[in-house]
């Protein structure tokens, strides 16, 4: 099925706040009730595709059946953008300035290349398209006139599985949930759980660089990544011939996190790992979020490290973002922070390193807190973007952000991002709550993810420009990365040109034009448009 047009995933998931939420964020946040709700759909003034006949024509031709060449206006509003809030508030009220000519969708790596030509031949500007779930502008090219969209959903297949190597080659379109199932038969997991994992695709998560929620024990996915196959208007680069190598530089690293600038992910071989025979999350305690993180880093830099490390801070945990389906009830929220801990495994190596976890963070100064915070963040773990829609129908503006850095530089950065998003927008006459949690733990650092709720204020797509805008200066500044898992999109380019340098954009820049000359995949994404 395919995701709701104007929100999150599945439209029967939606759940409407409680009232007792709604009076806090009227009473605390000065939220005011929405006076109108969303467009209909079929209400929607959509324009005509302005696709030309002979490039209908072509691109008909390459994928072999005029069905796979869409230009219906429901299918084009679907593939309208991503899912960041101001790319849910356009759409809402019904723009859609950036919406494609046509959605084509290929089935293998040849039609892909197919594809690729007849753009070329016509000048048209391809954007690849997955789950749709960017929330960094990754779906909306900068306007260089009619555009496509090429959706990968067809290319859905499990082509190799080896279990001797532990390897799967999978196809770019296949959700994850599907590519669990398929694994599942065999034995196999990828254990890749981002909060987007109902809707997102193997291909995305590629080219985003996407972390999941137990990355601790499974890894980051460009960590899972052993080799690739991209199509490019320029024919086939295949990278990856065995797990290691000291051939030259390794170009899977160039393709992923390159978010279709590039050229379009048609195949990923990952490696896999046994479904493992036992899963336990339990929550802990800790006074403060300081002492908390103090705790994971132990944990992260000398052991046993869980397979999920997360840590709310003081407001997070008081709110009830930790366990999101606890939010609303009646359950009063100890003073200081909440961390979940889960272990994955062999029933033999997941009880010693829970056993030998736990006497860490005891140590550390952490409280256990039993199994059922884990079993809460457990059954939540996928909810919080529902809830963010369910903010935007009552009139408040919810949205994240998220960064990473090195141990020492994280009290800074975490101060320094809290304090630039409450003074742009209490200035602006929202104040907001700002909550955070980190969320990825490595031996050298750690990921920061922040959750901003406030009133929406009169324009509410510049009144989050602007605290968006001043929260990407303090990452710069306080020595964060612009992203650590959602990718750079247009949202965040201008600031990841500062981050790479004159120097390495042109260095990007060279291979861009080596691989697409004409400039017309995802065009502005990534790197500014020449």
């Amino acid at each position: 099925m395919d995701m709701l047009w104007s929100g999150w995933g599945d439209p029967a998931k939606a759940t409407p706040l409680p009232d007792t939420v709604i009076g806090l964020l009227r009473d605390l946040l000065g939220v005011k009730p929405r006076e109108a709700g969303p467009v209909a759909l079929e209400d929607m003034a959509v324009p005509g595709s302005p696709l030309a006949p002979d490039a209908r024509r072509a691109l008909i031709a390459a994928l072999g059946d005029e069905a796979h060449v869409r230009t219906d206006a429901e299918t084009r509003v679907r593939h309208t953008r991503g899912k960041s809030t101001p790319d849910l508030l356009r759409i809402r009220e019904g723009d859609v300035a950036a919406i494609p000519a046509a959605v084509l969708l290929p089935s293998d790596h040849d039609e892909v290349l197919a594809v690729l030509r007849v753009c070329a031949e016509h000048g048209l500007p391809l954007v690849p398209f997955g789950g749709g779930t960017s929330v960094v502008g990754g779906l909306a090219p900068e306007p260089r006139g009619a555009f496509l969209a090429l959706d990968l959903r067809r290319m859905d297949g499990l082509l190799d599985l080896d279990p001797v190597s532990r390897t799967a080659t999978l196809q770019p379109g296949l959700r994850a949930p599907q590519a669990e199932a398929l694994l599942a038969a065999h034995g196999f997991t990828l254990g890749h759980f981002p909060q987007s994992y109902e809707w997102a695709t193997i291909g995305g998560f590629a080219a985003t660089r996407s972390s999941g929620q137990a990355s601790a024990g499974y890894g980051r996915f460009d960590e899972m990544v052993l080799s690739l196959t991209l199509a490019t208007p320029e024919g086939t680069l295949d990278t990856g011939r065995a797990p290691r190598s000291a051939a030259g530089p390794d170009l899977r690293q160039l393709v992923l996190g390159s978010e279709g600038a590039f050229g379009v992910i048609t195949s990923v071989t990952v490696r896999v790992r046994p479904v493992p025979q036992t899963a336990v999350y339990e929550g802990w305690h800790f006074p403060s979020f300081e002492q908390g993180a103090a705790a994971l880093r132990r944990i992260a830099q000398d052991g046993p490290r869980p397979t999920v490390l997360r840590l709310s801070d003081e407001t997070e945990t008081l709110v009830g973002l930790a366990n999101p389906q606890a939010i609303g009830s009646d359950a009063r929220q100890a003073a200081g922070c909440t961390a979940v801990a889960g272990y994955e495994g062999t029933d033999e190596d997941t009880r010693y390193r829970r056993e030998r976890a736990a006497a860490v963070l005891r140590a550390c100064g952490g409280t256990p807190l039993g199994e059922e915070p884990g079993r809460r963040w457990v059954h939540g773990r996928y909810s919080a973007p529902y809830l963010r829609d369910a903010l935007l129908d009552a009139g408040a503006f919810a949205e994240t952000l998220e960064t990473a850095t090195f141990w020492s530089r994280v009290p800074g950065l975490y101060a320094s991002v809290r304090d630039a998003l409450t003074a742009t927008l209490t200035e602006a006459g929202t104040p907001p709550l700002v909550m955070c949690h980190i969320s990825h733990v490595y031996e050298n650092g750690a990921s920061l993810y922040f959750t901003v709720v406030s009133a929406q204020g009169e324009d509410p797509v510049a009144h989050w420009t602007r605290a968006k805008h001043a929260a990407n200066e303090a990452i710069l500044a306080a020595g964060g990365t612009i992203s650590h898992h959602h990718g750079v999109g247009t949202d965040h380019r201008d600031w990841y040109v500062r981050e790479a340098g004159p120097l390495g954009v042109d260095a990007l820049r060279a291979v861009k034009r080596r691989l697409d000359p004409a400039g017309l995949l995802n065009p502005g994404v990534l790197l500014p448009a020449d």
